[in-house]
This record gives C-alpha cells, structure tokens and sequence, in this order.
C-alpha cells in the first residue's frame, strides 16, 4: 500500500538469483507460517476418535511386529540391546525423516490452488511440515524414554554417554535431509507425475538400507562388502550416533558424522535451487 510519498510499504518482483534462499522473507511471513503448522498438527488427528494417541500406538504396533519379524523369525541381533528400545529408537528417527519428505514431496501439487491465487514465500509450506513434524518425533521420544527408563530400572545395563547430547544436531540433519529430498522430488513432480508414485515405495526401500531393523555391525559380517553401500547413506551415521549416545552400543565416527552434515548443506543448497527454479513457472506445467 503507498502512502503520500509514493513508497510502498512490501515490493513483489521476480526473484533475482537461483541461490537466493529469502529466509528473511519466510520470517516476514512467521504469522502464515505458525498458521500451517498448526493446521498441520491439527489435521492430523482431527476426527479421530484417538486422536493424538495415535502418536503412540503407530509406533507401539510396529515396534512389536519388528520383534516378531526381524527379532523373531528372522533372528537379527541387536548389540544386546532390549529388543523394544533398539527398535523404538531407530523407528523414532527414520519416522520424522520418511514423513518430512513424502509431505514436502507434495508441495506444488497439494497446493496448486492456493500458489496460483495468493502470493507468499513457497517454501513457507515445506518448512511448516518439517516444523510439525516435529510434535510427533518428540511425542514418540518421549515413548523411547519412558521404555528406556523402564528398563533402567529392571537393571538393564545401559551406557548413555556425552554423546547423547549431539541429538539436536541429528534433528538438524534428519530435518535437513527430508526438506531437501522432499523439496527436490516436489520440484520434479510439477513435471514428471510418475515420481509421486514412486517416492513412497522408494522410501520403504530406503529404510533396509538405514540401520534400523539392525545394527552395524551385523554389516560387518558376510555382508561386508555391502558396507560401503550402507556407509554412504548420510542417515547411517545418524543412527548410529543416536544409539552409541543413548544406549552405548553401536559405531561413532566424527568424519561419519560431519560427511552427513555436509551431505545436508550441499543438498539443501540443490534444492534450493531447483525449488527456486520450479517456482517462477509451476503453474505453466502442473
């Protein structure tokens, strides 16, 4: 809106540079983005008879088919750790991550609509579900904890140590990661549909890849030519390092851990770019 001297008060104008994120563009927009947060949250379990409840009984469920498939029938070792909170621990962080990237995935198509009519920053809706999906990963680790110290108190020896304290930086990363795949594959899909189909798949294919039916050291093995394969997923070292820091089993590297990292920095950056590409003609091809 202008007043008398002419100035205007907020310019719309084409985007100058691919590598321009506009961060202090979202932040203008922090009322629109607590919106769709909340409205994330509360779509959820929005008449449901359970309601948030259902935070904990998804992974409750699969925790026990786990012990029965991989622990059970299949006899895979978990380090000695307490069947329950091997699991829960790998299920609690490879949940946030799959469902940050299959929502994110869907951006320019869920949101058609509203990005043809109103103008605000884009990435406001990805960021928004990765920020929501945050309430769900910290209710099912509060679950870990409470197994955790259920176990504790039986006399399960087990060794937290220092390392525990680095779980901020694994959010980072696991945020990081399924914000950058998801804006990437969400960019693609505008023109190639066929990829929507595929990510779900492709992320349960994913997960076999990831320690979290087993431990690395299984990989160690007759498996261990297959180590580098599992080495270069950038979620391995987070993990592993979620699991050496609150359980004391598992593998610890640094160089494992700053290559996720920067694995994250370099792949937000891509997608950055192609997002910002993506968005200055979405609606000529979706």
């Amino acid at each position: 809106m202008a007043n008398s001297s002419n100035e205007w008060d907020l310019i719309i104008e084409p985007r100058g540079s691919l590598f321009k994120l506009n961060l202090k563009e979202v932040w203008k927009y922090k009322d629109l983005l607590e919106m769709y947060i909340k409205r994330d949250i509360v779509t959820f379990y929005k008449q449901t008879i359970l309601g948030p409840l259902w935070f904990f009984i998804q992974p409750i469920f699969t925790t026990v088919v786990f012990m029965f498939v991989f622990g059970g029938l299949a006899g895979i070792p978990t380090d000695g750790i307490p069947q329950p909170l091997f699991y829960l621990s790998g299920i609690c962080l490879w949940n946030y991550f799959s469902d940050s990237l299959i929502k994110t995935s869907d951006t320019f198509y869920l949101n058609q609509a509203v990005f043809g009519k109103v103008y605000f920053p884009r990435l406001v809706v990805p960021i928004s579900v990765t920020i929501s999906g945050l309430l769900k990963m910290l209710i099912q680790f509060i679950l870990f904890i409470g197994v955790y110290v259920y176990f504790v108190a039986k006399g399960t020896h087990i060794g937290i140590n220092y390392y525990a304290l680095l779980f901020p930086v694994l959010i980072f990363i696991l945020a990081g990661l399924g914000l950058a795949f998801g804006i990437i594959v969400s960019s693609m899909t505008t023109k190639y549909r066929d990829l929507k189909f595929l990510v779900a798949f492709a992320v349960q294919l994913w997960m076999y890849f990831t320690p979290v039916i087993y431990p690395l050291s299984v990989m160690e093995g007759s498996y261990k030519k297959y180590m580098w394969l599992i080495q270069a997923n950038p979620l391995t070292a987070v993990l592993e390092t979620f699991k050496y820091g609150f359980l004391g089993k598992g593998s610890f590297s640094w160089f494992s851990l700053g290559y996720s990292f920067a694995f994250t920095i370099i792949l937000l950056f891509i997608g950055t770019i192609i997002f910002n590409r993506v968005e200055r003609s979405f609606m000529d091809v979706v």
